[in-house]
């Protein structure tokens, strides 16, 4: 075997070690959530259930609110990716084309937006919605994921955007466009790979995101998968089967959307760390 063989042995096996170690807890998930509950708890475990079982998926979505959850994740990640996208493409456009005193302040401050603990604001984010009365609303959840997801969003979007020729935009308007149609037709279409990364990046924080909601969405009304997860335990008693079904349907979306748009986002997210 010669030195150049053993080398890509060593790096195909790290490559299978590390697929094995990412992929052990959604192989685990899965398999459990076919398991019947006295199964999930037999030492040593059994990686294959004796006796697969669909109960815990009906148990899920038939006998629970797991399905009124899922609505209200997608709703709300749906419509927070939305304004989060609108607002970081407009805000990154001007900070990567215009100079405008503050400039370099504004831009730290969002960084610095980016940096501050969950839990520093949580206290005055809840006054606030108390007080405009958007506690247990939809609103008010695309709200305050916008402070999660935006700093960010705008941060990357100013990186692929300078990448961009400005040349290409000055031929543009020449010819008459207005800095708005620059926008759109020109510069959007050269950022995609960009903003599909801000797009995965945004929906994927606020799908997964625990801590605002359990704050701010008391009602069934209004609370998201990840705090709906919670209601399969009570106090002497937690059914695994459940949580195991119900976190597989809660993966599956963003399984979805990363596969969908993986090429582009890898491509934007590269892009994005390199370009300045």
């Amino acid at each position: 075997m010669t030195a150049r063989s053993r080398s890509l042995s060593v790096v195909y096996l790290m490559v299978a070690l590390l697929i094995a170690v990412s992929m052990f807890p959604f192989l685990w998930m899965l398999v459990s959530s076919f398991k019947r509950l006295n199964e999930l708890y037999t030492v040593p475990p059994t990686w294959i259930p004796e006796t697969a079982t669909w109960s815990n998926y009906l148990n899920v979505l038939l006998e629970s609110n797991v399905p009124r959850y899922f609505l209200n994740s997608l709703v709300i990640s749906a419509g927070s990716t939305a304004i989060a996208l609108v607002l970081a493409i407009l805000a990154s456009y001007g900070f990567a084309r215009f100079r405008f005193r503050g400039k370099s302040l504004s831009i730290s401050l969002i960084i610095v937006g980016q940096l501050l603990p969950t839990a520093a604001i949580i206290v005055p984010l809840y006054v606030v919605l108390n007080y405009l009365g958007l506690l247990n609303t939809y609103l008010g959840l695309i709200l305050a994921y916008l402070i999660l997801t935006l700093p960010l969003s705008v941060f990357m979007l100013i990186s692929y955007f300078k990448g961009i020729p400005v040349e290409l935009e000055e031929a543009a308007i020449v010819d008459g466009a207005s800095r708005l149609g620059v926008l759109l037709r020109i510069t959007l279409p050269l950022s995609l790979p960009g903003v599909v990364a801000v797009v995965v990046y945004a929906f994927v924080t606020t799908w997964n995101e625990f801590i605002f909601a359990l704050c701010f969405a008391m009602d069934s009304s209004t609370k998201t998968l990840p705090i709906g997860l919670a209601e399969f335990t009570t106090e002497f008693h937690t059914d695994w089967g459940a949580v195991m079904a119900a976190s597989v349907i809660m993966t599956v979306p963003i399984a979805i959307l990363f596969l969908a748009m993986q090429r582009l986002f890898v491509g934007g997210l590269t892009a994005g760390a390199t370009k300045g």
